[in-house]
């Protein structure tokens, strides 16, 4: 299996699996009221089963793309400087010119 495509499973089951502990964190604290409105409906489950699966699309993107990001070769280049512009030779320099008024 290529890497892409095992970082991406990867990726998917670690933004479910989070996606199961916020469900289980905003039932268990009765956000906003939805224990009550899921527990107390018979389509609670459905309910459930969207909110799941709406977040776990949401939290397996996200971490997708941090790990995506995470791949992106070190930039070994030089750090800091000076502010002092960076002038070639030939190259046209501003004059500052004072007004006769």
């Amino acid at each position: 299996m290529p890497k892409l495509v095992a970082l991406y499973i990867r990726s998917v089951a670690i933004g479910f699996a989070l996606a199961a502990v916020f469900l289980g964190g905003v039932l268990w604290l009765d956000i906003a009221g939805l224990r009550g409105l899921i527990f107390g409906s018979s389509m609670g489950l459905v309910a459930a089963a969207m909110l799941w699966v709406f977040n776990g699309v949401v939290f397996a993107g996200v971490q997708f793309a941090i790990a995506v990001m995470k791949l992106a070769e070190a930039d070994d280049g030089p750090r800091g400087g000076t502010r002092a512009p960076v002038t070639r030779p030939g190259e046209l320099q501003p004059v500052r010119i004072r007004s006769a008024r």
